[in-house]
C-alpha cells in the first residue's frame, strides 16, 4: 500500500467523523449526558487525526496523478490549498476535543460551555473538510464538476407511435 490508497481510504474519516461527531454530541448536549458528549470528543479526536494523515499523504498522492491525462494541476492546487484551511480546523477541532474531553471528565461547570464550541468549531469543520473532499473528487472524478446533462441515447423519433 502507498501513499495514494492511505490517502484516499483515509479521506472519507474527516469527512463523516466531524459530522458524525457533531451529531452525537449535539445528542449529548440535548441528553445531557457527559458520556455522549465523550464519546463525540473521541470521534473529533480521531478525525483530526484522520485529516492529519490526509494531509501528509496528499503529496504523494499528487506525484501518482498528476501526469496522468485528463488530470489538471489547477485543480490539484485547489484541492491542496483548501485541504490546508481544513487541516487546521480540525486541529482546532482536535484541540478543542481534548479540552472537552478533560473539562467534561473533571465534571467542570464549563462542560456545557466548551461542547457548544466544540459543535460549532465541528460544524464549520465539517463545511471545509466536506468541501476539499468535493475538490479532490474533481481531480479524478470528472463527472463531479460537470454541469450539463448527460446526452440522450434515444433517437428523438425514437419511442414515439405515430
Amino acid at each position: 500500500m502507498n501513499q495514494t490508497h492511505v490517502h484516499l481510504l483515509i479521506t472519507h474519516l474527516p469527512i463523516f467523523g466531524s459530522i458524525l461527531g457533531g451529531l452525537v454530541l449535539a445528542h449529548g448536549l440535548w441528553a445531557k449526558s457527559n458520556q455522549t458528549k465523550i464519546a463525540a470528543y473521541n470521534l473529533f479526536i480521531i478525525s483530526s487525526i484522520g485529516a492529519a494523515i490526509a494531509y501528509l499523504t496528499g503529496e504523494g498522492a499528487e506525484e501518482t496523478v498528476e501526469n496522468m491525462q485528463g488530470v489538471v494541476e489547477a485543480t490539484i492546487e485547489q484541492h491542496e490549498e483548501f485541504a490546508l484551511v481544513a487541516l487546521i480546523s480540525l486541529i482546532i477541532l482536535g484541540i478543542a476535543s481534548i479540552i472537552g474531553l478533560l473539562i467534561t471528565l473533571r465534571k467542570s461547570p464549563l462542560t456545557r460551555t466548551i461542547a457548544f464550541i466544540s459543535l460549532f468549531i465541528s460544524l464549520i469543520s465539517f463545511a471545509l473538510v466536506a468541501r476539499t473532499g468535493y475538490l479532490g473528487g474533481q481531480i479524478r472524478h470528472t463527472e463531479i464538476g460537470s454541469t450539463s446533462n448527460p446526452t440522450p441515447t434515444m433517437n428523438e423519433n425514437e419511442g414515439d407511435d405515430d
